[in-house]
């Protein structure tokens, strides 16, 4: 059982959400834990759905080609990625000055708005959006023979924890530079667990 590659592909495939939690803290938005919740249900039956479509192809190739195969998956999504980010030219976005100044009231310290809350139904198209990197980790991760049912839980774990440690972080550092380089950090972690799978 690669029990390292379930917790990093839970970490990896939940990064993203890390930046978003870290811009909803810096807009005053918070998710409300059942709204949390619905997100990392959907990211764990995504993750499920693609891990064991993966398993079941696994049964075509020897065990040794089908870690090779995943790995070499996992390590093409994340060159894919990083690419992706540099032509961008950026690795995200930071909440600027502007937006920040207009959060709070400099004579009282107050917010200049009502916090927002995450409504369940909003939940379930940012649950849907986030998925979609939970399942493309999975996937590759399920051909070289991982535990769809373990993978899944951890993602969903990690979806859970990963919003709400976000959410904190933007609260209280509303300049913190993680989320600008989430997405390249997931793509990295990717890559590591493909050369992972392959040598191990």
């Amino acid at each position: 059982m690669h029990w390292v590659s379930v917790v990093i592909i839970g970490i990896a495939a939940n990064i993203d959400n890390l930046g978003v939690g870290i811009t909803f803290g810096a807009r005053s938005t918070r998710v409300p834990w059942l709204s949390n919740l619905v997100i990392a249900l959907i990211s764990a039956s995504a993750a499920f759905v693609a891990m064991t479509a993966g398993s079941l192809l696994a049964h075509l190739f020897p065990v040794l080609w089908g870690n090779v195969i995943g790995g070499l998956i996992l390590i093409a999504m994340g060159l894919w990625g990083i690419r992706s980010q540099l032509i961008k030219g950026k690795m995200g976005r930071a909440p600027d000055v502007q937006e920040r100044e207009a959060a709070s009231d400099p004579n009282t310290g107050q917010s200049n708005r009502e916090k927002r809350m995450v409504s369940r139904a909003e939940s379930v198209s940012i649950g849907l959006a986030l998925s979609v990197n939970a399942m493309a980790s999975s996937f590759g991760a399920g051909i070289s023979g991982v535990s769809p049912l373990l993978c899944s839980l951890s993602v969903g774990l990690f979806s859970y924890l990963t919003v709400e440690l976000g959410v904190r972080i933007g609260i209280r550092f509303a300049r913190s530079p993680l989320g600008r380089y989430a997405e390249f950090i997931g793509c990295a972690l990717l890559i590591l667990i493909g050369i992972y799978e392959i040598m191990f």
